[in-house]
């Protein structure tokens, strides 16, 4: 305001920075910040993705299927470090912590890898110590099955997943992007396992806030640790372990002391071998891995 006034001021106008406000105001201007609502072009198909998922969710969830929504949380430095909020304490004692957010290797990184369960309204996260792999991501989402899945749904035949946004370009994608070799080969492995077909279905491009794990479990362990430095793996685990709405969601959180070395090339026979089934539409995006089937006669080497 004042900047202004004395511009106008130089211009030969007898005006304060107050009447510039008064102006300003009175012409419908105000301070405002920027608000994040762009999320790049939009793809020809996304409303159609949205559509062909929200069938595929509808359907499973009628016929009392699992469905989980995954994706990795922002990793988190471990220690006395300063965490976004307020919460309240005593008048003028604020928790002291470190000035600059440089990493303390003794202590490392956290790494949350959240499952949310449609149909429980519940989640599970996997707080890993190190490296955000698919290896990892599947990992999490085996932890959830022999934890809670298999319980609670002892009759399913198949296990639903919605992730990540399909990468707009070549490269992108993260643990569980659809151009992820590894993600599909460790989905393979789990199939074997588990015994099921895992139908993945990825949001389209430029999407990744409408994934439901995103505003249905990821905000509300924000919201809870708001102001807590997170000075260890068991606060991390407890601070998410603790996190709870009106609506009845609840949250269970394991640490996950594994190792998940990063570049690990995963072959083109690897990939041919994989028994995947591509949906006619956007079989990039949508597909679904089943078990393999071994002849009676089959030897296994471990």
């Amino acid at each position: 305001m004042r900047r202004l006034a004395q511009a106008l001021q130089a211009q030969g106008h007898q005006v304060s920075r107050t009447l510039v406000a008064e102006l300003l105001n009175a012409a419908g201007y105000s301070l405002q910040a920027n608000r994040k609502t762009k999320e790049g072009d939009n793809h020809p198909d996304r409303d159609a993705q949205f559509g062909y998922i929200n069938t595929q969710v509808t359907t499973a969830l009628t016929e009392q299927q699992p469905v989980i929504s995954v994706d990795t949380k922002k990793k988190e430095l471990v220690g006395d470090f300063r965490n976004n909020g307020r919460e309240y304490r005593p008048q003028g004692n604020p928790e002291a912590v470190r000035v600059h957010d440089f990493l303390i290797k003794e202590l490392g990184r956290a790494v949350p890898y959240g499952v949310y369960d449609l149909a429980a309204h519940s989640g599970w996260v996997s707080v890993g110590v190190d490296h955000d792999t698919a290896a990892f991501a599947v990992s999490s989402i085996r932890q959830w099955w022999q934890a809670v899945g298999r319980t609670r749904y002892p009759d399913a035949t198949r296990l639903l997943i919605t992730a990540k946004p399909a990468p707009a370009k070549a490269g992108g994608g993260g643990s569980n992007g659809s151009r992820v070799r590894l993600w599909k080969r460790e989905l393979q492995k789990l199939a074997n396992e588990l015994g099921l077909d895992i139908m993945v279905c990825h949001l389209p491009p430029g999407t990744s806030k409408w994934n439901k794990i995103e505003h249905r479990l990821f905000s509300f362990i924000t919201q809870n640790w708001r102001a807590k430095p997170l000075i260890s793996y068991r606060v991390i685990v407890d601070l998410i372990s603790a996190t709870t709405t009106k609506t009845g969601l609840t949250v269970r959180c394991e640490l996950d002391t594994g190792q998940y070395p990063s570049g690990i090339v995963v072959s083109d026979a690897e990939m041919a071998a994989i028994n995947i089934k591509r949906a006619e539409f956007h079989g990039e995006w949508n597909y679904t891995i089943s078990p393999k089937a071994y002849s009676p006669d089959c030897a296994f080497i471990s």
